[in-house]
Order: C-alpha cells, then structure tokens, then sequence
C-alpha cells in the first residue's frame, strides 16, 4: 500500500485525488496549505506527495525545497501547475499541467509509486 500526501488550496482538487486513488487502493491524506502538508509530512510517513505550486503564502516549490532538504528527501514529489513549463529544474520528480488529465495523474502516480525511493 502506498501513502500519498495531497497539498492543494482547492477542496474540489483534494476530495477528487483522495477519492480517485483511494479506489486504487492509495492512502490519501490531504492538507490545504503548504505549511500544512509540510506539518503533516514531517509526522507522517508518505511514500508520495503530490502539491499545487501556486497557494496563497507559501507554495509549493517551498514544498518540494523542504522535502530535499530533509531526510526524507527522496520522496516523490509531483507538482500540479498551470504553468509546467516554469518548473523545469524545481526538484520536482513529474509536473502535471493544471487543468489536469485524472488518468495521466493517476498513471504518474503508479509510476513514481513503483520507484525505488516509494517502495
């Protein structure tokens, strides 16, 4: 089983990425802040996080820049952003252009699920 972290300002984003990889037998704990998921990362333990780059406050790239930092760095992480493009070198492992395709998700999700730092 696979834990994934889900960090988005939108509600409607969080309940859709819980509920569709929960069907696929995915933990999914959400958090709709940076400083929240960055909370819930450091008492948790997630084999994936998958965050918003733009959030009121912090982002997400403060996101992924605490995750590489920390000893948990090799964790997945997959940035949603409507402008992917930006993000290239951002230390994110997969970035997914926002509005997103749920099954191109779901199969970024699997693939980063099976890599070595996941498992």
């Amino acid at each position: 089983m696979c834990n994934v972290l889900v960090i988005d300002d939108e509600q409607m984003i969080r309940d859709l990425l819980r509920q569709a990889l929960s069907r696929l037998d995915f933990t999914v704990d959400t958090a709709e802040s940076a400083l929240g998921g960055i909370a819930k990362f450091e008492s948790g333990a997630y084999d994936l996080v998958i965050t918003d780059v733009r959030m009121p406050g912090v982002d997400g790239r403060y996101v992924v820049h605490h995750i590489r930092g920390s000893k948990k760095e090799a964790t997945p992480v997959i940035g949603l952003s409507g402008t992917p493009w930006l993000l290239q070198n951002g230390g994110f492992d997969a970035v997914m252009d926002k509005p997103f395709m749920l099954q191109s998700l779901i199969e970024k999700v699997k693939d980063l699920a099976k890599s070595p730092a996941a498992g």
